[in-house]
């Protein structure tokens, strides 16, 4: 394992426990309304320190781009730590255990390095560019399937900016109506890591942020998978919008995607 990489799961595990030991006082945790459906904890903020606390342990001079404390260093280096501490907030004030810690870090602009660590399950999901997608330090794939009938679609319902919905609801239909399914489970970064590991054959969703989908989306791409914005080109962690799946699947999402966004 590259030592980025290993700085990177020490802190994901760290912040790990600060999430699992509030996860069993939930009722007492403090909550903050950012804006309409997004919510911040003092567990997410906790969280996010732990992680900064490891990174810059190691790495002092590196730059941070994280949800709750925004960007730091930025352009005083060639190395950015793009961190969500909690992807699936709401999930997690509500006792559902859908919700990770997202930790990508990239080399002048690229993504280089990925964490996507699922506390509640001990899941660990890693990726580094060109050395392949690991599940516990087993190596994953994207899904075999290639007929779309077949395939069950991951998405994500756009609650906080509801610009896109109307065009969202129509994929949302041409996509049910040609596949085996759509589901909705509210963590991005999971969303994208089980599409990795096939659980999932694709992947949509607008307007997400860069922390959001940064790691899981190096680890779509190292499992096998293809990720590109809705027009099939490389904006994704630009423009928030994010199509991911095996290279056939992906095709035809995009196919379905298209007459809705020209």
């Amino acid at each position: 394992m590259h030592p980025m990489l290993n700085i990177a799961v020490k802190a994901a595990r760290r912040a790990g426990s600060v999430i699992q030991r509030a996860s069993h006082n939930i009722d007492i945790i403090r909550v903050e309304k950012k804006s309409a459906n997004d919510f911040v904890t003092d567990v997410d903020r906790a969280a996010e320190q732990a992680i900064i606390d490891v990174i810059h342990e190691a790495y002092p001079t590196h730059a941070i781009l994280a949800e709750e404390s925004g960007a730091k260093g930025m352009g005083t280096s060639e190395y950015e730590w793009i961190i969500d501490p909690i992807d699936g907030t709401t999930n997690f004030l509500h006792g559902h255990s859908q919700y990770a810690i997202s930790i990508a870090l990239a080399h002048k602009g690229q993504v280089i390095e990925a964490v996507v660590y699922d506390p509640s399950r001990n899941d660990l999901y890693t990726a580094s560019r060109g050395v392949g997608a690991f599940l516990n330090e087993r190596r994953i794939r994207v899904s075999k399937r290639i007929q779309l009938n077949e395939c069950l679609i991951a998405t994500g319902f756009p609650v906080v900016d509801q610009s896109m919905i109307d065009t969202y609801l129509a994929i949302l239909k041409d996509v049910i109506a040609k596949t085996a399914g759509a589901r909705r489970e509210g963590a991005a970064s999971l969303d994208l890591c089980n599409v990795a590991c096939g659980r999932m054959d694709g992947f949509f969703e607008f307007n997400l942020k860069p922390w959001d989908i940064a790691a899981g989306s190096l680890i779509v791409q190292e499992a096998g998978g293809i990720v590109t914005d809705m027009q099939g080109e490389q904006e994704w962690l630009q423009t928030g919008d994010i199509v991911a799946a095996s290279p056939k699947v992906l095709a035809q999402l995009l196919h379905i995607i298209a007459p809705h966004v020209a």
